[in-house]
């Protein structure tokens, strides 16, 4: 089951899409009733809902995919590695290796 916001965007699917939303939400809910009880100006506390919500979302939006770019190249590095050392392993090529006195070659 997915939600689409607006028609079109499918919240499911796109990754940090319903923690944005969710937490912009909760921005404009906190910014709009915050500016309300100071101020008592319910068409301006709407406004500043609205726009607490699109910076609570974008903000959120980017921190959360910066985290995963992050982590998808830590893992890509970590698989990298693994594959290097089932590969290497035992041989003249692996690091971990240590080499004899009669094994160096270039020495």
């Amino acid at each position: 089951q997915s939600f689409k916001l607006l028609g079109f965007l499918d919240v499911g699917s796109i990754p940090c899409a319903r923690e944005s939303v969710l937490y912009g939400s909760l921005g404009s809910f906190v910014v709009g009733l915050g500016h309300f009880l100071a101020t008592s100006r319910v068409r301006r506390s709407c406004d500043f809902a609205v726009g607490g919500f699109i910076c609570t979302m974008l903000g959120y939006w980017f921190y959360c995919r910066y985290n995963l770019a992050q982590h998808r190249i830590r893992q890509r590095m970590l698989k990298e590695g693994m594959r290097n050392k089932i590969l290497f392993e035992g041989s003249s090529l692996d690091p971990e290796r240590k080499q004899t006195g009669n094994e160096r070659s270039d020495s």
